[in-house]
């Protein structure tokens, strides 16, 4: 049976999509939550948006900068940038590309209806952007910040002529889908798929792939499933459980990589009675226990994370410590692996008042994160073993986002993609004060504050020495780390499998597109 089965694998790679045409289908586990490539900074959404939307400028892994809408730019003071856009773009309709697009789109950026993940930190310092020509963009900041180009670098582009009559629907019924990227959207089926075929007016290199079939298929088993029955070529985020199967499969190629997404459990900040918080009676409690350092460090060090690890991930992820990985920008070396000690864990609990321990509820999103769900029963096993009795509240992403941004839940998980490649970002969007107006903390769903950590990130920002600013940013991951603003819990690596005959490689952090796969030998 196990030799059939593989033949018959085989033989649907070969005989798939693939076969004799130009088309390429892809199977992701990211959910989308609209079209509008400015609505919610969203792994799902990003990934898809980078098909149809350019950037001023594009960033790669590591914060690479490479010319993308811009050819160059410069700084022409310490609060002045100088942009120079190329002169041979076209939106798809084929009107011209020129800087009032951008001058637009970062107007846009800043309040688009309904976020719940804006991109306004990636705007903060903007304090104006003008047109001095067509092909010209100057942009002034409120203060210093070497970073502006990396900041910028995550906002797509939207064109004035369409985007100034359009909103976020007209985007998600493709009215308003008219981009300068490799592909022209076609079609769009919400929660099932998207549909979009080479754009022969791009700019840039042509795509390998007319027509692209980017299929939504939030379950692991049955993405595994849909690549060996041929039904899709690629697939990503691909199961723990099916890693060492389709490795074993000569009909496939797994192509694994270091990754920046870090899972964090977000312990809630807000003051008074939590409704998910009680005593063990079921009684509200007067006021938040998450508020004292010593019970988030007791809910920190009851976790066996190398546990986790092994046996649900499957040694698929690495334990985390801090926010970062291990040998990225910010990374802060000097920061110890977080001990399992329950017994310890136990006295601090006591100390704080709570010998007896209490009732709390994890809220994790059912359909975003691999095996998120799996990982917060063994949180909540692990903390009911020092007396916090724990209960795991399983909700769609589609109303998990929304509450966990308005810090509703008592404890949120996070999976945070450090799409940067260093630690600012992670700084200014999920630990740093929320502030709308400011651009800080779009995703400090517990709204975690401290001032020092505050400060460290107004140094960082202005800071043009690269070696004083990440000694800065290792600071401000000991003082999170020290006062448990968020409970690290690992790394994912980046995962993807294919047929045979395809190569998958990383584009931006754990981004998922068509341009990343080609044919072995190209």
């Amino acid at each position: 049976m196990k030799t059939t089965l593989t033949a018959l694998a085989l033989a649907a790679s070969l005989a798939g999509p693939l076969a004799g045409a130009q088309t390429l289908s892809i199977g992701y586990a990211d959910p989308l939550s609209s079209l509008d490539p400015q609505l919610n900074n969203h792994a799902g959404d990003r990934s898809l948006a980078l098909h149809f939307w350019d950037s001023i400028i594009n960033s790669r892994d590591g914060g690479k900068l490479e010319p993308a809408l811009a050819s160059s730019w410069k700084s022409l003071d310490e609060r002045t940038w100088e942009f120079k856009l190329r002169t041979d773009i076209k939106w798809q309709d084929g009107t011209p590309f020129t800087a009032d697009d951008i001058v637009f789109s970062f107007q846009r950026a800043r309040n688009v209806p309904g976020s719940v993940a804006s991109y306004t930190g990636a705007l903060r310092s903007v304090e104006s952007a003008t047109a001095r020509d067509a092909h010209t963009v100057v942009i002034k900041t409120t203060t210093p910040n070497p970073m502006l180009p990396l900041e910028i670098a995550s906002v797509y582009i939207v064109s004035k002529h369409v985007g100034e009559k359009s909103k976020t629907e007209d985007y998600n019924a493709g009215r308003a889908m008219v981009g300068t990227g490799p592909y022209k959207w076609v079609s769009h089926v919400p929660g099932d798929r998207t549909v979009f075929e080479r754009s022969p007016s791009y700019w840039g290199p042509k795509p390998e792939w007319e027509k692209v079939n980017y299929r939504f298929i939030n379950n692991g088993a049955a993405r595994t499933a849909a690549l060996l029955a041929g039904d899709v070529d690629v697939i990503d985020k691909v199961a723990v459980t099916d890693v060492e199967k389709l490795r074993k499969n000569p009909g496939f190629s797994v192509y694994t990589y270091p990754g920046l997404r870090v899972l964090l459990v977000q312990p809630s900040f807000r003051a008074g009675p939590n409704e998910f918080i009680t005593d063990n009676a079921g009684k509200p409690l007067a006021q938040n226990p998450l508020l004292d350092v010593r019970v988030r460090q007791a809910l920190s060090l009851a976790i066996n994370r190398k546990a986790i690890a092994d046996r649900i991930l499957q040694g698929t992820v690495t334990v985390a410590n801090q926010w970062m990985p291990k040998g990225s920008f910010g990374f802060n070396p000097d920061i110890p692996e977080i001990a399992n000690d329950p017994e310890q864990a136990k006295k601090l609990l006591a100390a704080a008042g709570f010998p007896q321990g209490f009732q709390i509820s994890i809220h994790v999103p059912g359909d975003r994160y691999p095996q998120g769900p799996e990982t917060a029963q063994a949180v909540a096993q692990f903390w009911s073993r020092i007396g916090v009795k724990t209960k795991v509240e399983v909700v769609p992403w589609s109303v998990y986002a929304g509450k966990a941004n308005k810090n509703e839940y008592a404890v949120s998980v996070l999976a945070w993609g450090n799409g940067t490649g260093e630690a600012s970002y992670g700084l200014l969007n999920a630990f740093a004060s929320a502030d709308a107006k400011r651009g800080r903390g779009a995703s400090n769903w517990g709204r975690y504050s401290n001032e020092s950590v505050d400060k460290s990130l107004d140094a960082a920002t202005v800071e043009f020495d690269a070696r004083r600013r990440e000694a800065i940013l290792r600071h401000s991951a000991k003082l999170v780390t020290d006062d448990v603003g968020a409970i690290p819990l690992f790394h994912y690596q980046n995962i993807w499998a294919a047929k045979k005959g395809l190569k998958v490689v990383p584009l931006l952090s754990d981004r998922t597109t068509a341009m990343q796969v080609s044919r072995v030998g190209k």
